[in-house]
C-alpha cells in the first residue's frame, strides 16, 4: 500500500513537471526587430545594449513569459547591424517591417541612429520603444510611436555646472567666476549636452572660454587640450560617446591636463578604469542609473540585484562597473511587457496606446511618458572615480559619497 501510494505521488509530480514545461513550450512568440550597432564607432554600447535586451528576454521567460489574455508570450528580437551607418539603420529598419514583419521594433544605439530609424517606424505605425536615444530633437517632431526610457541629453552634464558652482561658493567665490571649456562630437546627442551646459553656465553668468567640437574619427583631441592648458578653465565638459571618453581620458593624462573639475559621458561604457587605471580618478561621468540608487521592481528586485544578477549572467563584466546603457534597454523590454498586459492585446494600435500610458517604477527609476514620447519621471545623477570606484556625488539627495575636489 505504501509502495502504492508512494509510486501515486511520484507520477503525480512527474505529471506536474512534464506539464509545466509543457506550458513553457506552448508560450507564443513576440516577434521584435532591432538594427542596432555591432560594428563601427558605436559597436561597443550598440553590444552593450544588445545584452541589455537579451539579458531582460530571459529574464521575462524565466519568470513566465508575457502574460496576453490568460496566455504565454516571449519575445524573440531579430538584429541586423546597422554599423553605426544612419542610412543603414533606416535600411534595416524597412527591411524589419516590409520582409520580416514586425510590429514592434526596440530601439538602436545613439541619438544619430534613432534619428535615422524613428521616421520609418513613424510611418508604418510601429511602436519603437528606445533606451539609447537621449536627443531632445528626437522629441518634438510629432513622433506618436516613439517611447524613450532615458533621461533626455541636455540633462547629461548640466549638473555637473551646479556642482561647479557649489564649489565655487564653498570657496568664497562667485559662481560666475567659474570658466568653462567644452569639447563635444558633432553629433544630435553631444550638441544637445553643450546646448544643457551652456544654458546652465549662462544662468549662473559663467563665461565659456573654450567651445570646440571633436575631430570626425574621436581619436585625438590634443590640439583642444592645449588650449585647455594654456587658458586654465575650472570646469572642462567633453562628449563623445565611448571612443570619446576614452580618448578624453588617455591624453588629458599624456598631457599633464590639470583642471578641477572634469565631467565626460559614457565613462563606464568606455572602461576607463580597466583602461587607464589612476589616470581617471575624480573624473566626474554621468549616468542614467547607479547600482547604489534606491529603485526596484517585481522583476529585477533592486538596482543592486539587477547588477549582480545581470553579472553573473555575462560575467565578462564582473570586474567593472554595467554600463547604464546595459540597465536601460533592460528596462525597455520591461515596458514592452508592462504594455502588452495592460493592453491585453498584441494588437499594435493597442500596445501604442498602452505605452502611452506607462506609468512604471523599475529597477532603473520610473517610468512615465510626455506625450512627445521622453521619459520625465527619472533624473540623472553624476558618479565620480574615486579609486577605481564609481560613487554617485550629484545630486545631493541620491548622493552616497562625497566630491574630491579639485581634481588632482
Amino acid at each position: 500500500m505504501k509502495k502504492l501510494t508512494l509510486l501515486s505521488i511520484l507520477m503525480a509530480s512527474f505529471s506536474l513537471l512534464f506539464s509545466a514545461q509543457g506550458q513553457a513550450m506552448d508560450c507564443g512568440e513576440i516577434v521584435v526587430g532591432s538594427a542596432i550597432s555591432l560594428t563601427g564607432k558605436y559597436a561597443t554600447n550598440g553590444i552593450h545594449a544588445k545584452n541589455g535586451y537579451e539579458y531582460a528576454i530571459q529574464k521575462i521567460k524565466d519568470a513566465g513569459g508575457v502574460m496576453i489574455d490568460g496566455k504565454c508570450y516571449n519575445f524573440n528580437v531579430i538584429y541586423y547591424d546597422d554599423e553605426s551607418k544612419g542610412d543603414r539603420g533606416a535600411t534595416l529598419a524597412e527591411r524589419l517591417i516590409s520582409q520580416d514583419n514586425v510590429q514592434f521594433m526596440l530601439g538602436p544605439y545613439s541619438s544619430g541612429m534613432t534619428k535615422a530609424i524613428a521616421p520609418v517606424s513613424e510611418k508604418y505605425q510601429i511602436p519603437m520603444v528606445e533606451a539609447e536615444g537621449a536627443s531632445r530633437s528626437l522629441f518634438n517632431k510629432g513622433y506618436k510611436y516613439l517611447f524613450a526610457v532615458l533621461s533626455t541629453s541636455e540633462q547629461y552634464l548640466a549638473s555637473a555646472v551646479t556642482l561647479a558652482a557649489e564649489m565655487a561658493e564653498s570657496q568664497g567665490k562667485k559662481p560666475s567666476s567659474v570658466k568653462v571649456a567644452i569639447a563635444v562630437e558633432n553629433d544630435p546627442f553631444s550638441l544637445d549636452i553643450r546646448a544643457g551646459v551652456s544654458e546652465d553656465a549662462a544662468k549662473y553668468g559663467m563665461k565659456i572660454i573654450i567651445d570646440e567640437q571633436l575631430p570626425r574619427d574621436l581619436s585625438d583631441m590634443s590640439s583642444i587640450l592645449t588650449k585647455v592648458k594654456l587658458l586654465k578653465p575650472d570646469l572642462l565638459i567633453v562628449s563623445g560617446h565611448s571612443k570619446g571618453a576614452a580618448t578624453a581620458v588617455r591624453q588629458i593624462e599624456e598631457q599633464n591636463i590639470k583642471v578641477p573639475m572634469i565631467a565626460l559621458t559614457h565613462c563606464e561604457a568606455a572602461d576607463v578604469t580597466g583602461n587607464f587605471g589612476a589616470a581617471a580618478n575624480d573624473i566626474l561621468c554621468s549616468t542614467q542609473w547607479a547600482e547604489t540608487l534606491t529603485y526596484k521592481d517585481p522583476l529585477f528586485g533592486t538596482a543592486a540585484e539587477y547588477e549582480m544578477d545581470f553579472k553573473a549572467a555575462y560575467p565578462e563584466y564582473k570586474d567593472k562597473s554595467v554600463p547604464y546603457q546595459i540597465a536601460q534597454a533592460s528596462a525597455a523590454v520591461y515596458v514592452f511587457k508592462d504594455a502588452f498586459e495592460r493592453a491585453g492585446s498584441m494588437d499594435k494600435e493597442k500596445v501604442r496606446d498602452a505605452l502611452a500610458e506607462t506609468d512604471l517604477m523599475t529597477f532603473y527609476g520610473a517610468i512615465k511618458f510626455s506625450e512627445a514620447g521622453n521619459n520625465i519621471a527619472k533624473p540623472m545623477v553624476l558618479r565620480q572615480i574615486q579609486n577605481g570606484e564609481y560613487n554617485v556625488v550629484a545630486p545631493s539627495k541620491f548622493a552616497s559619497h562625497k566630491i574630491n575636489w579639485p581634481r588632482q
